[in-house]
């Protein structure tokens, strides 16, 4: 028997490797002659960058950068075949950042141009970017702002950092921006679909986690509304109610307007770089799964690509989560046949989450489902 297991990252407890090698090692244990293949995917989100290096022969290229809020911090991206596979979150990602030091009016995109601009210089063209897990609502002006584009306050000057600055722009120029970036191509793994401002534009649905309140988020839409109207004059083009527009604090409106990017499914994304439908073809088993199994699952992330991938071969797919909520049934309509929340106790969420205990909860799991179907096969 075949086993392909694919399943996603636990999102601050297990990477997407070390939940598929927990499931390796409980379905080895109920059926020691399986072959298991342990493939890590991802979204666009979290642990892309990884899952495609642990997939695949890319290098890992690390550089220092221009964190959140300014202080040079290590990133890496990788490279494959000349297309960089990058996280926005490596540079300006919500983990960076302590509780304390949350405020989106200072938060900058900065070190996500500088990343890219490492790229070009190692003579990449193609990019594919996951853009979730932002800490900014800048607009991706600071991302531009590191590719040379210019946005200048009524001085004349270059604005600051973070939505303060895309509040204080009175005139854009591109004629400064990198030359190169017009032979680029830009893929941007992005999965929201919120405008860039009004009641359902990334100020409103995602500034509150990143540290604004009430106030800050009238601002700040205010800003962005006024930053579109700018972008419009100086480009020619409105993006403002793109879908995606508002992803990652507006950095999907820069991509789109002044990058001339995609913004594509994240898992058909990193699915292509990985080339796991090859393996999943010849499954007999498909093994998937994710932090939480919720009605968000079947809305396109990526267990849900897996399990459509795999009900195109005809492949069960079984799907394991730290938790499971309502509207999990939902995802059985994707090609999910059953799934499993791996917790054995009552326990606190902190103890949950920690990689051991989650491990250890992930291969038990996954040893006493595989072995009703050792049993089921024996019957056979």
């Amino acid at each position: 028997m075949k086993v392909v297991v694919a399943i996603d990252s636990f999102k601050g407890s297990l990477s997407s490797f070390q939940a598929g090698t927990a499931v390796k090692d409980g379905i080895l244990s109920a059926m020691p002659d399986t072959e298991v293949d342990v493939c890590p995917i991802a979204d666009g989100g979290e642990g892309t960058v990884d899952a495609i290096l642990q997939s695949t022969n890319a290098s890992v290229r690390r550089i220092s950068v221009t964190g959140p809020l300014g202080r040079s911090i290590s990133a890496y991206y990788g490279i494959l075949n000349g297309v960089a596979i990058m996280e926005m979150a490596k540079a300006s990602g919500l983990p960076l950042l302590r509780s304390s030091e949350r405020n989106p009016m200072n938060t900058t995109t900065y070190g996500v141009g500088e990343m890219i601009l490492d790229a070009i210089h190692q003579g990449c063209r193609e990019f594919i970017i996951g853009i979730g897990g932002s800490a900014t609502n800048d607009g991706g002006i600071g991302m531009l702002q590191a590719l040379g584009f210019e946005f200048l306050d009524k001085r004349g000057k270059d604005v600051p950092y973070g939505a303060e600055g895309v509040g204080m722009i009175h005139s854009i120029s591109v004629t400064g921006a990198v030359r190169e970036l017009s032979e680029c191509t830009f893929h941007i793994a992005c999965d929201v679909t919120n405008p860039l401002c009004g009641e359902l534009g990334c100020s409103a649905i995602f500034a509150r986690q990143k540290g604004a309140d009430d106030e800050m988020i009238k601002i700040m839409d205010s800003y962005l509304c006024h930053y579109a109207d700018l972008t419009r004059d100086a480009l020619g083009r409105d993006e403002r109610c793109t879908p995606g527009a508002g992803a990652a604090g507006g950095l999907g409106f820069a991509f789109i307007s002044y990058l001339n990017a995609s913004l594509e499914n994240g898992f058909n994304l990193i699915a292509q770089q990985t080339g796991i439908e090859e393996k999943i073809k010849t499954a007999d088993i498909v093994v998937t799964g994710e932090g939480r199994l919720d009605l968000q699952t079947s809305m396109g992330k990526a267990p849900m690509g897996v399990a459509t991938m795999a009900k195109k071969y005809g492949a069960p797919v079984i799907a394991f989560a730290g938790s499971v909520t309502d509207g999990a049934e939902d995802s059985e309509k994707t090609g999910i046949t059953a799934f499993f929340p791996v917790l054995r106790e009552i326990c606190t969420l902190e103890k949950a989450m920690q990689t051991e205990y989650a491990k250890k909860n992930v291969t038990k799991t996954a040893e006493q489902v595989f072995k009703l179907i050792a049993l089921g096969a024996k019957k056979e």
